[in-house]
């Protein structure tokens, strides 16, 4: 008993799933000014976050809500999609999505370091940047380890410091704006692949949350306000900073790479807000890569606990925390640190958007196949709207991959094809026993009581053929039908 209310009081409440969720998506404006580089000037930056969430953001902060409140597990777009399509291409996503999240990950000690070399040009040198970055990876990893509670009201620390020093900046800025400097635009020199990729990577990843939803306290309520106030922060926290340095200053586009904020706050308010600035680009890279982190390891998490992956990766410290996941998604996180910003972002775009695709896919044939299926927060359009719904982001996607160079396109494919052939391998050794996994995966869906599973909801509904496509799977077998989830409403 008195370890089930321990458990309780390490839930995620709204106000630090509202800081996971800025620093999953955003972490304020830090990385943002590439967007006026490649943009020839900030009329399109701007004109970007304002348009790019209605038709990107929005849709799928909606589509998160719906599905994370139907299945409040961990492992999240994981569990949506296997039960949609089945498990093979569920652990397709997971894959996708786990390699996306690394790749990511390894971005917030580029930009740490990025933001110090302005102050600290030695760390732009080899002998001294990447002992630097696996210090920071290493320090950043044991803080996570520590519980997923604290990452979380640390979030909401580093948040309000990260942002303060943005608030000043813009309040020192109003004398000198001119809102014609606004509309600056040299549209031959529009670098659209950087445009697109730097908008595209600073407005995604609202999914990323679903992976913890089984560490959320009451995640039917929690959730859908939670991703409201993270979108309305996250657009805020771009627009009021870029607002600022823009019409206040005469710089020149080119001028605008990462780290440049820096710069402007020293130009607007003096060389302590240029340090301020400095030191929570410090403090927001942290809680970047803490909330990824946490989704990260929790994805794998629970994908071994639906069996997907060996049972070690479900093992929890004495603090709760899934202890080989974490290692693991450090370890990638430590490989790939040493790629530039640029390349890092264009592979994990490839490979979000390929994910997202799949997603937006499985949340329509959710509402087909299973129309009964219990929803506590639903958008409120039916079938064929929630399909128009999906349209502009899917044609954004598609774009984005488009204007991928060659290599990403032949990177993508070779981590593509590793997760084709690594299913088959990881079947294999479970039906073999040559590694321990999960004995009895849990659940997929809630019933409608949070955390709570009735033996009438546990019941299988043999005529959906979504449900027989698990069962047929081997990462499936017959004691474990009954687990799979019932398309019949609560009573």
């Amino acid at each position: 008993m008195l370890s089930d209310v321990k458990k309780s009081n390490h839930k995620i409440t709204l106000l630090p799933l509202i800081a996971l969720i800025f620093y999953q998506v955003s972490g304020g404006p830090f990385g943002v000014e590439d967007s006026v580089r490649s943009g020839a000037g900030p009329l399109l930056s701007l004109l970007g976050f304002f348009i790019f969430p209605l038709i990107w953001s929005i849709p799928e902060a909606l589509i998160t809500a719906e599905l994370a409140t139907a299945f409040p597990h961990n492992g999240g777009y994981v569990i949506w999609i296997s039960n949609a399509f089945g498990p093979f291409w569920g652990f397709q996503e997971g894959f996708w999505k786990w390699f996306s999240g690394v790749m990511d990950n390894a971005l917030y000690p580029v930009l740490f370091l990025d933001y110090l070399k302005h102050s600290f040009p030695i760390f732009n040198q080899t002998i001294a940047r990447f002992p630097a970055l696996l210090c920071i990876t290493v320090s950043l990893t044991y803080l996570n380890y520590r519980g997923l509670h604290i990452v979380g009201f640390s979030a909401v620390l580093l948040a309000l410091f990260s942002l303060f020093p943005f608030l000043i900046m813009a309040l020192l800025s109003i004398p000198h704006i001119k809102p014609t400097r606004w509309l600056v635009l040299d549209f031959n020199n529009v670098d659209w692949r950087g445009f697109f990729n730097t908008m595209f990577w600073n407005l995604n990843y609202w999914d990323k949350v679903s992976t913890l939803a089984g560490e959320v306290e009451n995640p039917s309520k929690t959730f859908p306000k939670a991703l409201m106030g993270g979108l309305v922060l996250v657009i805020s926290s771009y627009l009021i900073p870029l607002l600022a340095g823009t019409g206040a200053l005469r710089s020149s586009p080119s001028e605008w790479s990462d780290g440049y904020f820096a710069e402007v706050g020293m130009l607007i308010g003096g060389f302590w807000l240029k340090l301020w600035i400095q030191a929570a680009a410090a403090m927001s890279n942290m809680g970047l890569f803490e909330a990824e982190m946490s989704s990260d390891a929790f994805q794998l998490c629970g994908m071994s606990k639906m069996g997907m992956l060996p049972a070690v990766f479900a093992s929890r410290s004495k603090y709760e925390t899934p202890t080989v996941s974490i290692l693991f998604s450090a370890t990638g996180v430590i490989f790939l640190s040493w790629m530039s910003f640029q390349q890092i972002l264009e592979f994990l775009n490839f490979l979000y958007a390929v994910g997202m695709l799949l997603e937006f896919a499985a949340f329509i044939r959710l509402r087909l196949k299973k129309p009964n299926l219990h929803r506590p927060f639903k958008v409120p359009l039916g079938t064929f709207w929630v399909a128009m719904l999906c349209l502009p982001p899917t044609l954004l996607l598609i774009f984005v991959m488009c204007l991928a160079s060659l290599r990403t396109f032949f990177v993508s494919g070779a981590v593509i094809m590793m997760g084709f052939i690594l299913y088959p391998i990881l079947v294999q050794a479970k039906s073999k026993n040559w590694i321990p996994f999960e004995a009895e995966p849990p659940s997929l869906q809630s019933n409608g009581s949070e955390g709570c599973h009735s033996a009438a909801s546990e019941l299988v509904d043999q005529e959906n053929k979504d449900v027989d496509l698990m069962v047929s799977s081997p990462f499936f077998n017959g004691e474990e039908l009954s687990l799979i989830q019932s398309d019949s409403k609560p009573n």
